[in-house]
């Protein structure tokens, strides 16, 4: 790993525990930790989280975490999907082979496993996969953005050398995040990150898997954007809210806050204003289940 992206992690690691010091499972919370959804016993795993008092079929949530493609776990996410678990949805968060050792598309790849694994799991679950949502921020929302091209674009998918399993994904909250994939791949470094640590020092040898925006379709689901003005990639969510719905996709947008309010805030389940922007998006995403 590049010195750059060593300090991101650890600045990270320290900011994300300071966020979440004192928070437990609430009690009306069922949790089941450490589930193997692919071949690789270290890095596919995942949670399943529901709310204690629902039983049968659910909406369900896939949750994509950030980390610049080189951190992050369910650890860090564990309070937020238990927050969005709490407003009627089974809720996955789940584990991806991370960068420098693990490279571009590996995430992508990693989450069409877990997508089979919840549509091989559903009735054991109570995952309704007629009702699946995804959910991403920073690098997360970019791989749950690509994704969704790849689940709604045949010709894209191919490019990519994936086929989705049978369900019908019914929207996308995309949060923080950026999209244009091949201008961020031809960068150097963005943020204390550096870019080849994920797409090698070669990313042109990807070919049209990095043109991911060109393949957005009418048939990509109905997405919500959310940003902060404190975020520095605010400015990738209006022309990306753009982009959907110039296909005549159902999309809405909303920057939030000041510009105290930075990246991923929405993260920080214990503020207010990051409980407006969840909740505006669940609102947005109820609509298409």
């Amino acid at each position: 790993m590049s010195y750059q992206s060593r300090m991101f992690c650890l600045m990270a690691g320290k900011s994300d525990a300071k966020r979440d010091r004192g928070l437990k499972t609430p009690k009306n919370i069922r949790r089941i930790d450490h589930i193997p959804y692919g071949p690789d016993v270290r890095w596919n795993t995942l949670d399943v989280y529901r709310p204690g008092n629902r039983s049968g079929a659910l909406p369900v949530i896939i949750n994509v975490h950030g980390g610049g493609y080189v951190y992050g776990s369910t650890k860090q996410y564990q309070f937020y999907c238990m927050d969005l678990a709490q407003r009627g949805f089974a809720v996955v968060s789940f584990n991806y082979h991370l960068a420098p050792k693990y490279k571009f598309p590996t995430p992508v790849l990693d989450l069409n496993l877990v997508l089979e694994w919840v549509c091989h799991k559903a009735d054991i679950y109570g995952f309704d996969t007629d009702r699946v949502v995804l959910i991403g921020d920073s690098a997360g929302a970019q791989i749950a953005s690509q994704y969704a091209v790849i689940w709604s674009n045949a010709e894209y998918a191919s490019v990519m050398n994936i086929t989705p399993p049978r369900f019908e994904l019914a929207a996308v909250g995309l949060n923080c995040g950026m999209y244009d994939l091949r201008q961020r791949a031809m960068q150097k470094s963005t943020k204390g990150l550096k870019i080849s640590d994920y797409f090698t020092e070669h990313p042109e040898s990807f070919g049209k898997m990095l043109d991911v925006l060109d393949y957005i379709s009418p048939n990509f689901p109905p997405a919500y954007l959310l940003s902060f003005k404190g975020d520095f990639l605010a400015g990738q969510c209006r022309p990306m809210a753009e982009l959907i719905g110039e296909q005549g996709v159902p999309c809405a947008f909303k920057i939030y806050g000041d510009e105290n309010n930075g990246h991923v805030f929405h993260l920080n389940i214990r503020e207010k204003l990051a409980q407006e922007a969840n909740a505006d998006e669940i609102a947005f995403i109820r609509q298409y289940l």
